[in-house]
């Protein structure tokens, strides 16, 4: 039971650090360009300082993981994340804006990411790597469903009960609302983490106390398999990223109002939860890198027909069935790519530096996916302006596909 609870506070920390910066935009895209009365590109800036200030904070908090211990850099994380949620609920100009991203940038990579990379490794031991990242992204995802879930009804109950008529004021005053819950939660877990989470100190090879340095960092530079994981994480974190861009495609595509918008973001979280599992239990019995492969392939078919255009005009389900089989792709992916730290033979003691070598180029597209995606939506308003977003995430599918094979054959090759 004990075990269970750890992994049930893993889970729910894994994914509560990132509502106020993305998931919140996520399911609510159209009502916070409106309510806050910025453009995409605007909104594009605020996540790109984000990854700016993760580049950096990457590197500097995998050394951190592999010092201290976890359960306090993730309380911190989340207690100062939420904090910033106060400020989100004021609705701050543009440039307050930046600077609350770049700040989340620091709480939830600095002190949080490379701590829960360690973390998750440590309670999936030697034979369930696959599991236990499965396990991390698919109840991460089941959690973000059921939150996005609750907020949605809030956010509609809010609200008058003709939608489209709903004023400015009355969209504001109700997405305010919903603010209030996602940094209630944020604030609720970081105690639950501090209560649950065990507080042990990382030890290194010879069992001894970890020192802060930079040893891990430069032993995992100098293995290809690290590299090659961190080309698969960067092409499978860009189509992450375009799930961002599930609910303005339902309003611009289908015609859909608010609700019905977020309503279909928030299903590309249930199919994330499902995905993300089973994903991780096929991962230990057939290779984390051979469920990788199968999961670009299905990106790429999903984002390929949502680019071509040929589902609009036409059936609302069309497009609704093609995102969710892009989802199972991206949320596949994510479910395993970081149980290839153990496929690529890292020791455990360099988990937190290995994350954080891998990260700083894996998610590189927190710097360019956002004012990418605001140039190509505003450039080209309505549907050619999506084509042309989902045209790219298949191009990088096709990246990963090939790190994905490559990575097989090098791993393969040492083990012999």
């Amino acid at each position: 039971m004990r075990r269970g609870l750890v992994l049930l506070a893993l889970i729910a920390a894994g994914e509560t650090a990132f509502f106020l910066p993305f998931v919140l935009a996520r399911v609510f895209r159209p009502t916070l360009l409106d309510v806050f009365g910025i453009t995409n590109l605007e909104l594009g800036t605020a996540f790109s300082l984000y990854g700016v200030v993760a580049m950096a904070a990457y590197f500097a908090g995998g050394p951190l993981a592999d010092r201290y211990s976890a359960r306090r850099l993730m309380a911190l994380a989340l207690l100062a994340t939420g904090l910033g949620g106060i400020v989100l609920a004021g609705f701050p100009p543009p440039r307050i804006m930046n600077f609350l991203w770049a700040f989340w940038g620091m709480t939830t990579i600095l002190l949080f990411w490379a701590a829960m990379i360690r973390a998750i490794r440590e309670w999936g031991g030697h034979s369930q790597q696959g599991r236990a990242y499965g396990l991390l992204d698919g109840g991460r995802g089941l959690l973000a469903a059921l939150v996005a879930s609750l907020s949605v009804a809030i956010f509609a109950a809010l609200l008058p009960s003709d939608v489209p008529s709903a004023t400015l004021e009355q969209r504001a005053a109700a997405f305010r609302g919903v603010i209030w819950v996602f940094t209630g939660i944020t604030l609720g877990i970081a105690a639950l983490v501090w209560i649950l989470v065990p507080d042990s100190t990382p030890r290194d090879e010879a069992g001894g106390r970890q020192r802060l340095s930079l040893r891990g960092v430069r032993a995992a530079c100098r293995m290809p398999a690290v590299w090659l994981q961190a080309v698969i994480v960067v092409c499978a974190y860009t189509g992450y990223k375009a799930t961002d861009d599930f609910s303005l495609l339902s309003r611009d595509a289908l015609g859909f109002d608010d609700v019905q918008a977020s309503g279909v973001s928030t299903l590309s979280l249930w199919i994330r939860a499902a995905a993300a599992v089973t994903a991780g239990y096929l991962g230990d019995r057939l290779d984390a890198s051979r469920v990788i492969v199968g999961g670009f392939a299905i990106l790429i078919g999903g984002c390929l027909l949502i680019a071509s255009g040929v589902l609009v005009p036409g059936p609302a389900w069309m497009l609704i069935a093609t995102i969710v089989t892009a989802g199972v792709g991206i949320y596949a992916l994510r479910g395993v790519y970081f149980a290839l730290l153990a496929e690529g033979a890292v020791p455990l003691a360099y988990t937190g530096s290995a994350a954080g070598v891998v990260s700083v180029l894996g998610f590189t597209p927190d710097v360019f996916m956002g004012p990418l995606m605001g140039v190509l939506l505003d450039r080209s308003p309505g549907l050619p302006g999506h084509q042309h977003v989902f045209a790219a995430v298949a191009g990088f599918g096709a990246i990963g596909l090939l790190a994905a094979l490559v990575f097989r054959r090098v791993t393969r090759a040492s083990a012999d």
